[in-house]
Parts: C-alpha cells; structure tokens; sequence
C-alpha cells in the first residue's frame, strides 16, 4: 500500500461548505474501498459530529495530537461508515493557536504526526478539514499536506477570497513544503437556475483553468438536512442530487492518482 495521499480542505472563509465536502468526499472515497481518515482540525468539531462522534465520546482529539504530541493511533476513532476514521475535535483546540506559539516544531506538528512511520501505509486518503481562518492551525495542515482542495461557494466576491489563500500557500511552498500543490477548487451550493452562479462558475473556469473540478455541488436540501443526522449525505440520502455530485468528486480525484 502507498503512502496516504494527505489533502488539505482549506477555505478562510466560512459557509462554503468546506466540512460538508470534507465528511462527503471522504465517505464517497470510502465507499469505493479506500482507507479513508478525516483529520478535524476545527475547533467547531462539526466533521465529528457530522459523523455522529458525540463530544463526550471524544477521549482524545487533535487537540492531544498537536500540544500533548499524542500518538495518531491513540486518537482515531471509527465512524458508522466502513473504511473511514476521524481524528476528532473539540473547542479545546481554539487555544492550540496560543499554546502552539513557544513550540520551535509548532508549524510541522501535524506533518510528524500523520507522517510518522507509524502510520505509514495504513491510509489511502487523508483529508484535513481545516478552521475558516488562516492561523497557526491551518498552516499546520498546509505544512502536513500533499494538496489543497478548495470549496468555493458559487456567490459575488467569492474569487477575490482566494488571493489570500493563495499567498499564504505559496508562503508555505518557500518556507516549508515546497511540494505543495493545489489538488483543485470545487465550486459549491451551486444553482444552475442562477445568472450569477453561472457567471461565477464562468469566471472561476476562466481564471483558475484545469484547476477547477468539472464536478460542481449543487445547493441541495439533502446536503443541508444530513448533518442534523450526523450523516453524510452519501448515506442520508443516496440517490439526492448532492450525494451524486460527491461522488462523482471522489471519482475524479481518484482519476487524478495518488
């Protein structure tokens, strides 16, 4: 088995469905026999409760990843779904920023603990949902990942978002992880009755090119309903339009190789 394939769900800005295509895509991957690990570096913790981890359930998060430098084994805990496994997470992680700050290693932590040797063949796919914000903990996923992938909702403004990201990327690339690439941008909550959607998708297409994946999210009730279950919407509701579109993402992600 090769190494997983580390990727980085990563958008500072919120409501663009990042957690949603990280549990989703996960699950579609999943589904279609890969070993598949979410690591929740939200402070929100909704990837784990998405996936029906109740808070008190979670004996040891990413919180004791990253400050205690707890073992990746110790923290992983199954789902309800074949093949997939979180690391989950609490709001104990919105003081790692702080606490993170004297460490010399506080930016490669996350790197060491997902590529230790450890852990080395076990997973095909590590996806990393990362906090709304460009902090400490996000770099720690940038530093740790292969790729990122990037949720972009299909709203006015929503290219212009992106320059930051970009540049904290390219930072990243020339300071620590000049491997770095971008796995490609998502477009989400797409409606196809919209003129701006379409003009956001055209624009996204235009600027960003082969980056951008020829599967769009539609915005569907399915996807937004699925978390009160703490469900993906790939097994919430198989046959919506939105769980359609996940796996249809997950398809094309495998097409580009590990």
């Amino acid at each position: 088995m090769l190494d997983a394939k580390i990727i980085a769900v990563t958008n500072q800005k919120g409501g663009v469905g990042k957690t949603t295509t990280a549990i989703n895509l996960a699950a579609a991957l999943a589904m279609d026999g890969n070993q598949v690990l979410i690591v929740d570096l939200d402070p929100q913790g909704n990837a784990s409760t998405g996936l029906g981890i109740e808070p008190h359930a979670r004996a040891m998060t990413t919180y004791d990843l990253l400050i205690e430098e707890a073992p990746l084994d110790e923290v992983v805990m199954p789902t309800d779904i074949d093949n997939l496994k979180i690391a989950p997470a609490t709001t104990d992680l919105s003081s790692a920023d702080v606490e993170l700050v004297a460490n010399e290693k506080r930016s490669h932590l996350l790197h060491d603990a997902l590529r230790a040797p450890q852990t080395s063949g076990i997973y095909d796919y590590i996806l990393i949902d990362c906090p709304p914000s460009l902090n400490l903990l996000t770099v720690n996923a940038l530093v740790a990942a292969h790729s990122v992938l990037i949720p972009l909702q299909s709203e006015f403004f929503a290219l212009e978002g992106l320059s930051q990201l970009m540049l904290t990327i390219r930072e990243v690339r020339e300071a620590a992880n000049p491997s770095l690439r971008i796995e490609g941008v998502v477009l989400t909550m797409h409606d196809s009755r919209n003129n701006l959607a379409q003009q956001v998708e055209a624009d996204a297409r235009e600027t960003l090119g082969e980056l951008v994946f020829k599967t769009v999210v539609p915005r569907n009730v399915r996807v937004s309903e699925a978390p009160s279950y703490a469900m993906p919407v790939i097994t919430y509701d198989p046959g919506s339009k939105g769980s359609e579109a996940y796996v249809r993402l997950a398809h094309e992600l495998a097409a580009k190789g590990r």
